[in-house]
């Protein structure tokens, strides 16, 4: 779960201390600022965005897109989160949002695009995010970003393979 604390109030001012790139990139660009629930807005954010891109990505594509997105999420996500985690003195800011956005990516990895799809993705990711099922919650006490990130990674990894059983039993179908 991520740390809630008398900081939280000050994010602005918070982030203002970690270099623009990380405070925009953790925050997925102010989206972690909105409240309540900033991973859930994030999430919401990221399914959109899929959408919208997958107009453009033939299907053929799709899943290399994903997975590069979702790469470079945790790549550039792992050092904004350790900056942004260092200027606010938090270890897991509720408004660094990034995490969500590199699960809820993997999570829909090779799933085709539609209503269904992108609504049971969301809602897969974000309940094995809030519940962290083993070893996801052990993931949590990784040093600084790997720990904000890899959490979330792990979780997408689980909903995406539910969405694979899905996707094999033909449940997401029409």
């Amino acid at each position: 779960m991520k740390t809630d604390g008398s900081a939280q109030a000050e994010t602005g001012s918070a982030t203002s201390h970690a270099p623009l790139w990380a405070s925009l990139t953790a925050t997925f660009f102010g989206v972690g600022l909105l409240r309540p629930g900033p991973g859930s807005w994030a999430s919401a954010a990221t399914i959109l965005l899929w959408w919208w891109l997958s107009l453009w990505v033939t299907p053929a594509f799709q899943p290399a897109a994903a997975i590069f997105l979702a790469l470079t999420a945790v790549a550039v996500g792992i050092p904004a989160a350790t900056r942004v985690a260092r200027a606010t003195n938090l270890k897991d800011p509720q408004f660094v949002v990034i995490d969500e956005v590199a699960g809820q990516l993997i999570t829909m990895i090779a799933v085709p695009v539609s209503w269904k799809s992108l609504l049971l993705g969301f809602i897969l990711f974000r309940g094995f995010d809030i519940l962290k099922p083993p070893p996801v919650r052990q993931l949590e006490a990784l040093p600084e970003g790997f720990g904000i990130v890899i959490d979330d990674v792990g979780a997408g990894l689980y909903a995406l393979a539910i969405m694979q059983l899905a996707l094999h039993f033909g449940l997401l179908a029409g």
